[in-house]
């Protein structure tokens, strides 16, 4: 069987997605089920937790074949490379443990990254690079400086990018917004996002266990990749890395990319807000945290509270652990208040939700937001049409920019200037050395 090239089997899928006249079906049995060329074909990097959600997603789309898989759990792999190939009657989807491995396979169009957040940038730019479209976890990046690298790598290899901030999907917070944009509370003054605060014990390890033996099958020196060797701990392994700063970014870093994210949306409209949620970006911030000893196993910060002063004197406060600033968005205007969450939504008037509904309905806002049929979905949409996805990299590095200053505010005490324009922390050099971080050899963004 000839080989396609990935830009000629890009070019074959948009081209598929524009015709309504002569659509190409083939039974598979003709097509060969490895790269059925009326799908889109996809690879996983990381499948564990968070992976295997993305995969049982991924897996219902008739639209997409997955492919290839890369972890480097065994148990975790070879689970998930059974379930594709259960899902497709078929033994085609192969496993590696180097990511690397996965993305030299030009039969692969797209890659779904959901590995700790310390190896999303490596692994990204790769992708990138590769020309694969890439749907990536949230948060975006481990560091302000990979999340600038990470844009860049996307924009100039052409990438559809979707982040797995899927909260942009659901109706609540897309009426929320909508109110927002379309003026209901007038310019907005205030904006408040409430993040959980502490730590989830996922793995349900317990708090405090002593160091111990890797677990069989696990490649621990590959998991710790660009991270600093650390002795291996079951309370820093599986779903549990996300709190010690070493592999994650604590409550702050994993929520900020859902409600900073729906909080940027809101204020996209410069009419009303502060200007488009892919520029967008803290004028100054401050920072205030609490943390855990720094020899306990979870270091990251148990409360925090960040205050960023936007464009147009707009006032938004980050914070987890503090009663009066709730679970979810909330905007602030002459004309009242609006806030959503998962699950709720409330206005100062409660008719205007009723009212934005029905207008939606009607198609006669001035700013009507795009209805996603899914955020799997819609990213394989996008992926043939080549149109942009409601949560590219650019607004995701954007939603997470105020939750990485905030850190390193908390960490030296004082406030910083951004420069949003230039991604640049202004006149404190000491907080833009706190930009990045030193990655073992040889792994380098």
């Amino acid at each position: 069987m000839t080989t396609l090239s990935h830009t000629n089997r890009r070019s074959m899928l948009r081209l598929m997605a524009a015709s309504a006249t002569a659509p190409l079906i083939l039974p598979r049995r003709l097509l060969g089920a490895s790269a059925p060329s009326n799908k889109i074909t996809m690879g996983f990097i990381g499948i564990g937790w968070q992976g295997g959600g993305n995969l049982k997603a991924f897996l219902q789309q008739d639209d997409c074949q997955v492919v290839a898989m890369c972890d480097v759990d065994e148990t975790h792999l070879k689970e998930a490379v059974g379930k594709a190939n259960e899902r497709y009657g078929n033994q085609d989807c192969k496993g590696y443990k180097d990511f690397r491995e996965l993305l030299a396979r030009k039969d692969i169009d797209a890659v779904c990254i959901s590995t700790p957040d310390h190896w999303h940038a490596i692994q990204a730019i790769a992708a990138a690079q590769a020309g694969k479209d890439i749907y990536c976890e949230k948060p975006l990046s481990h560091t302000l400086n990979e999340g600038i690298a990470m844009v860049r790598a996307a924009q100039k290899n052409k990438c559809i990018w979707q982040t797995g901030s899927w909260q942009r999907r659901e109706g609540l917070f897309r009426w929320a917004v909508e109110l927002v944009q379309n003026g209901y509370l007038g310019k907005v003054t205030r904006v408040e996002v409430g993040l959980p605060a502490g730590h989830n014990d996922f793995g349900k390890t317990g708090k405090e266990l002593p160091d111990g033996p890797v677990p069989p099958g696990v490649d621990y020196d590959f998991w710790t990749g660009p991270a600093q060797m650390m002795p291996f701990n079951p309370c820093r392994f599986h779903k549990n890395w996300r709190w010690n700063y070493n592999t994650g970014g604590g409550q702050l870093m994993d929520w900020i990319g859902h409600h900073c994210d729906i909080a940027h949306w809101g204020l996209a409209n410069p009419k009303y807000g502060c200007g488009p949620d892919d520029a967008v970006g803290p004028l100054t911030v401050s920072a205030t945290a609490e943390y855990p000893p720094k020899d306990a196993v979870w270091n990251t910060a148990t409360r925090y509270r960040v205050e960023c002063v936007y464009p147009n004197k707009v006032d938004v406060v980050i914070a987890g652990g503090y009663d009066e600033i709730k679970s979810g968005a909330k905007w602030y205007g002459p004309n009242g208040w609006v806030s959503v969450t998962r699950g709720t939504i409330d206005a100062s008037n409660r008719q205007w939700i009723r009212e934005i509904q029905d207008r939606e309905k009607k198609g006669d806002l001035d700013i009507q937001l795009f209805k996603s049929p899914g955020h799997q979905q819609e990213f394989l949409d996008c992926v043939r049409s080549r149109k942009r996805t409601l949560t590219p990299v650019e607004v995701a590095h954007r939603s997470q920019t105020p939750g990485h200053l905030g850190h390193i505010a908390a960490l030296l005490g004082r406030t910083l200037k951004w420069d949003a324009a230039k991604e640049e922390i202004v006149g404190d050099p000491e907080a833009s050395k706190l930009m990045g971080k030193q990655m073992r050899a040889p792994w380098k963004v």
